[in-house]
């Protein structure tokens, strides 16, 4: 006789402790009450005869059988889920799958959007829903398929492969640059500099030769696409990835000062669960994003 399956709510709540490492940020998450949640978890164990957690100072750390079962029961609560969005899709939009990105919101809204057009037309089985992040630090990785983000993931069970080694070049427009007939590197000091929060003037000043302290005035950007959109508007000049920059430059948008390239401070990696049910999928997409950064 087949062992009885346990409430689909106990095996929620099983998978988000787990991936938690705390009842109280699972309850938040299923929007629940801590004891409901511990109410659950006591009951599977019960069911299954087995301890499933262990408390390690404010953590509940999830035992070798606990951390077995979530994952099985992750991939199973995405098989539903894939199966559930097939049949909302209905018989129209039968073998399309969809895939949820999360993405730094500079690297989707400048280099990936304008790019889509080329992925639909070569995939066009392969819906992307994309979600911005801004933070350095990644969100939870577990919330999408995909995520490009600044830092790798630190649980297990993930890959994250680094995207490119960019360089950071000094950038504004031609209408600016024009009002500086003479320029030379050194004169860069003297021009409006926008700032932004995640890089510094001293290392690209220091790069060049120039003697010339960090500025403490002009507008701050915590969003490097917001920086290149005011740097295109002739705002001031700006230090930016070249990647992000070049369809700017070879559209005469923007034109790069001087020679001097220093490296990126933060880098993009692309990160997937590793056995998630659409891998396949997912190296397809990271495939073709490999083949336009190597354009």
């Amino acid at each position: 006789m087949p062992t009885p399956i346990p409430p689909l709510q106990a095996l929620r709540a099983l998978e988000a402790a787990a991936r938690r490492r705390s009842f109280s940020r699972a309850a938040e998450e299923l929007h629940l009450t801590h004891s409901a949640i511990s109410h659950h978890l006591r009951g599977l164990e019960a069911q299954l005869g087995v301890e499933l957690f262990r408390r390690a100072g404010a953590r509940m750390i999830p035992t070798a059988a606990g951390a077995q079962l979530a994952d099985r029961v992750r991939h199973s609560l995405d098989d539903l889920s894939e199966a559930l969005d097939a049949a909302r899709r209905g018989v129209g939009a039968a073998g399309v799958t969809r895939l949820e990105l999360s993405g730094m919101s500079d690297f989707l809204s400048v280099w990936l959007i304008p790019r889509l057009g080329d992925f639909y037309e070569t995939h066009p089985l392969i819906d992307l829903s994309l979600h911005m992040h801004a933070n350095v630090v990644p969100p939870d990785p577990y919330s999408v398929d995909i995520g490009i983000w600044h830092r790798r993931v630190d649980e297990p069970g993930f890959v994250a492969r680094k995207l490119l080694d960019d360089q950071v070049v000094a950038v504004c427009s031609p209408t600016l640059l024009a009002r500086y007939p003479a320029f030379r590197i050194e004169d860069l000091p003297e021009m409006p500099l926008l700032r932004f929060s995640r890089r510094s003037w001293r290392d690209f000043f220091e790069a060049a030769g120039i003697a010339a302290d960090e500025p403490d005035r002009g507008p701050m950007f915590d969003d490097a696409g917001l920086l290149l959109q005011a740097t295109v508007a002739g705002q001031g000049v700006a230090t930016a990835r070249l990647q992000l920059a070049r369809a700017f430059l070879e559209r005469g948008e923007l034109v790069q000062l001087g020679h001097v390239r220093i490296p990126a401070s933060l880098d993009y990696y692309f990160t997937w669960r590793e056995g998630h049910p659409r891998e396949a999928t997912i190296q397809q997409f990271y495939r073709w994003l490999k083949t336009q950064l190597a354009r």
